[in-house]
């Protein structure tokens, strides 16, 4: 297995056999996988995004009915509700994205996304892009078009 680092983005050279040659003849294909955040914006993301979600929580008394939370994936971060399922079983709780931001390393720029109706993501207009994970945040808190939060 060979590997090297271009840009934020890692390629990974597989051998495998080729059907076509007779004799166990080896072909090498190329696989792109994005490369997750560091251990370091990981952890200043959580760091950032967490402080953001936890005073926009509601009141501890609430939180069963309605809560706020995020997670971090790969290189993208998402803030979303957590909600009671509306005629599920009691108990059942349903996530409810409000924003997220993923990371282009290439451009070191976080893209700025919000879920419309039809529950895809698309690029937030007043702003597609940020510098930094608090420039996102501040975006959310802001929500001058009512997209996150209605």
């Amino acid at each position: 297995m060979i590997a090297s680092l271009t840009s934020g983005t890692c390629w990974y050279l597989r051998c495998r056999l080729s059907p076509f040659l007779a004799g166990g003849g080896i072909g090498v294909s190329a696989l792109r996988i994005q490369v997750a955040l560091t251990e370091i914006e990981r952890a200043r993301v959580r760091k950032t995004v967490g402080a953001f979600v936890e005073g926009r929580r509601p009141p501890h008394h609430l939180r069963q009915q309605l809560d706020l939370a995020f997670r971090v994936s790969g290189q993208s971060v998402e803030i979303f509700e957590v909600r009671q399922a509306y005629g599920g079983e009691p108990g059942e709780r349903i996530e409810l994205p409000v924003a997220k931001a993923t990371y282009v390393r290439t451009v070191r720029r976080w893209r700025v996304f919000w879920l419309r109706q039809d529950m895809k993501w698309h690029s937030y207009k007043p702003a597609p892009d940020v510098a930094t994970i608090e420039e996102f945040v501040a975006l959310v808190r802001e929500d001058r078009n009512s997209c996150f939060f209605g």
